[in-house]
């Protein structure tokens, strides 16, 4: 039975101190900014607060994902004043995903957390997913207690989940979100993984089936609007779909089965009507039905196949997950 937050992974209970966090071992938190100047400041400050309570040692490590404003100017202030932030200015937007994995990649210490930059995630909640961790989990999700977003952007998190369920092929799938805590050995799973697709919570499971997820606060935005569109969440699922699982394939072959039997079926039909009857089934609506029917499944079953060959195609083209233009204190000891 996979782990859950009442059934801890036994394996881990007798060595808490080896598994467990403790303060001395050091946090490393990232962040991908988008169109966020505005909100870095008081972000950055509350990190200050928060981050000296549950680590010694800690880096804060904003992402700039190619913004149209001056976040990245933002970011360059705030590491003068802040000495644990870094920053990362990417040559231009490659989506989240991809900047958390720059970002993770660049992370110093045993524990990195990821979160957004809208400040939805207070950062007065950190605490609650390193005691999660501690009790043995790899991987911790704070799901929020109430989501605080539109019909549209929560339908479209619901289809979200529902394709990573199908990749992550894990029950805690439908509680992922942005706020992740996880143990920073786990990037070694996927320390080879190029190609402009990017899933953080599909990856993490190349290296563990130990996840969990706590229950956390939700705030509003402080300024600004989500850049997650409906078909923004509904294109990233697409993705998933088809570039970490096999499911739609085995789907379309479904689809082409069913239909090979209905057309059996309607043969049969149509002999045992002739040797009843003696007349066959009139009509050119019923012949015109039966075409589309079947010409829809082949398009559908060979659409589904191209989506494959196209990320096969992006593949050999070598195209990079992302590329740095420049960095703030990333080298610094």
């Amino acid at each position: 039975m996979p782990p859950t937050p009442d059934n801890p992974p036994t394996d881990l209970q007798a060595a808490p101190s080896d598994r467990g966090f403790s303060p001395d071992m050091g946090l490393s938190v990232v962040i991908p900014v988008y169109n966020s100047e505005a909100i870095l400041p008081e972000l950055v400050r509350r990190l200050s607060l928060a981050l000296p309570q549950l680590a010694e040692r800690f880096e804060v490590i904003l992402v700039n994902d190619g913004s149209r404003d001056s976040s990245w100017q933002a970011i360059a202030a705030l590491a003068d004043p802040y000495p644990f932030v870094r920053g990362i200015c990417l040559m231009r937007n490659y989506g989240q995903h991809n900047a958390l994995l720059c970002g993770i990649r660049a992370a110093r210490f045993p524990m990195t957390i990821t979160m957004d930059d809208d400040l939805q995630h207070p950062p007065e909640e950190l605490h609650k997913l390193l005691e999660e961790l501690a009790k043995g989990y790899d991987v911790v999700y704070g799901t929020p207690e109430q989501e605080r977003h539109g019909l549209w952007r929560d339908l479209a998190s619901q289809v979200t989940k529902m394709a990573l369920k199908s990749a992550m092929s894990v029950d805690v799938a439908r509680n992922v979100s942005a706020l992740r805590a996880f143990r920073t050995f786990l990037r070694d799973g996927f320390a080879e993984y190029g190609g402009p697709f990017v899933s953080i919570d599909v990856l993490l499971t190349w290296s563990t089936t130990r996840f969990s997820r706590v229950a956390v606060r939700h705030e509003p935005r402080l300024s600004g609007q989500s850049n997650y569109t409906f078909w923004k969440l509904a294109t990233h699922a697409l993705n998933m779909m088809t570039g970490f699982s096999t499911k739609p394939l085995q789907m379309a072959s479904v689809v082409g089965f069913a239909f090979t039997a209905f057309g059996f079926i309607i043969l049969i039909f149509v002999v045992a009507r002739y040797l009843i009857s003696g007349s066959v089934v009139p009509g050119f609506p019923f012949l015109a039905s039966i075409i589309a029917i079947f010409s829809g499944a082949q398009l559908f079953a060979l659409g589904i196949i191209g989506e494959y060959l196209a990320r096969m195609h992006f593949r050999t083209m070598d195209r990079p997950t992302y590329a740095v233009r420049e960095d703030i204190n990333l080298r610094k000891g």
